[in-house]
């Protein structure tokens, strides 16, 4: 579980992924929230692949607040490594359920989207319900869960 930097770290690889995190606000409260909260990085060596802030909903539920790798390590298990720590996590803590929230489809072309709805899917996650307007009306939430 990582302690200090925990914000700096979050700014500067939720910056990286332009794609998927553009708004500067979004980042920025994501790099406030994550000091708060239980934080897991994967490295490689002595960098910060990706991380994973955790949120708990007790008795029954974590969730997946932030989870974000560098883009060079897409596709190389790190998000999967990530999520297990998060599962390891939210056991140890007496939880059921670890959830997360994605983009849900917009009837676009958003392949980098579509990547992250497959990731959640491949890890065990079961779609459940979508909020057309959670977070605004142009961004629908897909809530996705997993039990533990």
């Amino acid at each position: 579980m990582m302690s200090g930097g925990k914000a700096a770290i979050c700014r500067e690889i939720m910056s990286e992924l332009s794609d998927w995190f553009t708004e500067p606000a979004v980042i920025e409260a994501c790099a406030e929230a994550v000091e708060t909260l239980p934080v897991f990085a994967c490295m490689d060596e002595s960098k910060v692949a990706g991380f994973v802030a955790l949120k708990e909903h007790p008795p029954a539920a974590t969730e997946i607040l932030i989870i974000a790798s560098r883009r060079q390590y897409h596709g190389n298990g790190v998000g999967t490594a990530l999520v297990k720590a998060a599962e390891q996590f939210a056991r140890g803590r007496g939880a059921r359920l670890l959830t997360v929230k994605t983009l849900a489809p917009r009837g676009r072309k958003e392949p980098h989207y579509e990547a992250t709805r497959g990731f959640y899917l491949r890890n065990g996650f079961i779609p459940a319900e979508i909020f057309p307007t959670l977070w605004h009306e142009d961004h629908p939430c897909l809530f996705l869960v997993k039990p533990l």
